[in-house]
């Protein structure tokens, strides 16, 4: 019998509620979330459920983040798809096939990252448009520069450009058309490391 089988109903909704939110969004649901999704109005109710899913080792939680729900382990494997030769985007030369892979999930499906769907245009003189692909590296910490998914206090989550400055931050699209946008405070949910495009 797998961890799975081992839940109850709401257990197992609240699970998939919880792996939707980390593998569509990038980061885990609040407790406040979950709760109303459930219509649990104790937030000690969701704590319940939390403890028993954590103790069946399918999420691990940060404790005194209220966004810190993680998946345990990786449910699925990427296999990788196969490397025929090159074509020239310059001089011409002959496409050779070749027997080699390339696995992207070698390169990209590591523990420590997750992939975010781009909405919007704010990254475009950054190659980076909407419909786009990103993969984040999970990380606290950016250097001045760094592109980022950032989350400001209201809870909204935003690709920019990572620019602290003396009392504030400054999240910078690259798009010269749009404003930057200065918040007091905002944290780091993780640096971009990939974009993928699906023409």
């Amino acid at each position: 019998m797998s961890q799975l089988d081992q839940l109850t109903k709401r257990q197992r909704s609240v699970y998939d509620f919880i792996r939707d939110k980390i593998q569509n969004r990038g980061y885990g649901p609040t407790v406040r979330e979950i709760g109303e999704k459930f219509k649990i109005k104790s937030p000690n109710g969701v704590m319940c459920h939390l403890r028993a899913l954590e103790k069946k080792g399918l999420i691990t939680r940060e404790p005194n983040m209220s966004r810190a729900i993680q998946l345990a382990s990786r449910e699925e494997e990427q296999s990788g798809l196969p490397l025929v030769g090159r074509v020239a985007a310059g001089v011409m030369h002959e496409a050779i096939e070749q027997e080699n892979c390339i696995d992207f999930g070698e390169m990209f499906a590591q523990k420590n990252q997750f992939v975010l769907e781009v909405s919007g245009d704010s990254m475009i003189e950054a190659q980076i448009a909407d419909g786009d692909f990103v993969v984040i590296k999970k990380q606290k910490v950016a250097s001045p520069g760094q592109m980022v998914v950032a989350q400001t206090d209201d809870g909204e989550a935003t690709l920019k450009y990572w620019w602290p400055e003396k009392n504030r931050i400054r999240l910078q699209p690259a798009n010269s058309s749009m404003e930057p946008i200065f918040v007091r405070d905002a944290r780091v949910l993780g640096i971009v490391v990939g974009v993928v495009r699906q023409m």
